[in-house]
């Protein structure tokens, strides 16, 4: 089978052009013939565009591909150093937020009125013990500061609970949602009636006995501590406000709901009265 020969056309126009490109660098660095010179180097620029238009085509895509992979190692470790650094002010944040609230909190506990006249303790809630019925939580104080089962502990906007147990170091506090705490309120426009706010479990809702059907009464109302003689409670401490009630016309008592007016999901500082109860 006989070969079949390449045609040498292309090389030969190559080598042509290089030559031309020779002499024309020749002649103008002898200052010769300047016009011819300038139409031969247009016409070698004419010949070499599509030449030099595919080599920068092939070679600009590796250019950008190489200095993009180092440019992009260098902004990851830009990125990694910039979330270092959100991340550490992200907890400066927290912390001077924790400050501010712990703060909030102790100058509530300065500014309250119903308490005047009476010693506090001042604690920090350092567990929360939590079941479907029982809700305690327990301080950093005890009997070395004073603090003994019985006492009462309010918060920031009223009744947290009472102490019911102490060591010399921390005391456990049951709050006014456990299903075994049971605080003597007053209701009313006058705040003569009284009535039971009796814990139902953690998250829930105080039920409110002892009040007689058609007893006018409006969401909203804050019951505070009857504070009778012998309490276990000073008198007039805010407890919860009514958020619901409804009777049927064989109803022996009102079913009445209320909220705790202190947060007690979000306790932080307390303060203990040191208020033993009788006997």
């Amino acid at each position: 089978m006989a070969r079949t020969r390449r045609p040498r056309r292309p090389r030969l126009t190559i080598g042509l052009l290089v030559l031309a490109s020779i002499s024309i660098i020749t002649l103008d660095y002898r200052g010769d013939a300047h016009g011819a010179i300038g139409h031969l180097k247009s016409a070698a620029s004419d010949a070499f565009s599509p030449v030099q238009r595919v080599v920068d085509d092939v070679t600009h895509p590796i250019g950008s591909f190489l200095a993009g992979a180092v440019n992009g190692a260098e902004i990851e470790r830009d990125n990694a150093k910039l979330r270092q650094e959100v991340g550490r002010l992200q907890g400066q944040v927290l912390a001077h937020r924790a400050t501010a609230n712990a703060l909030k909190a102790i100058d509530q506990l300065n500014h309250l009125t119903w308490t005047e006249g009476i010693p506090t303790v001042t604690a920090q809630v350092i567990a929360l013990n939590s079941s479907n019925f029982a809700a305690t939580v327990e301080l950093n104080v005890g009997s070395r500061r004073g603090v003994t089962a019985g006492m009462p502990v309010v918060g920031g906007a009223g009744l947290v609970g009472q102490v019911i147990s102490t060591t010399s170091t921390t005391s456990t506090v049951r709050l006014i949602t456990d299903a075994g705490s049971a605080v003597g309120v007053r209701y009313g426009p006058t705040s003569l009636e009284l009535a039971l706010a009796q814990g139902d479990g953690i998250g829930k809702p105080l039920d409110i006995n002892f009040i007689s059907p058609g007893t006018p009464l409006h969401t909203g109302e804050v019951l505070t501590t009857s504070g009778l003689q012998n309490g276990l409670f000073p008198p007039l401490i805010p407890v919860a406000r009514i958020t619901s009630f409804r009777s049927t016309a064989s109803s022996t008592q009102e079913n009445v709901s209320a909220q705790p007016v202190a947060d007690l999901a979000q306790l932080d500082y307390v303060d203990v009265l040191q208020w033993p109860p009788a006997g």
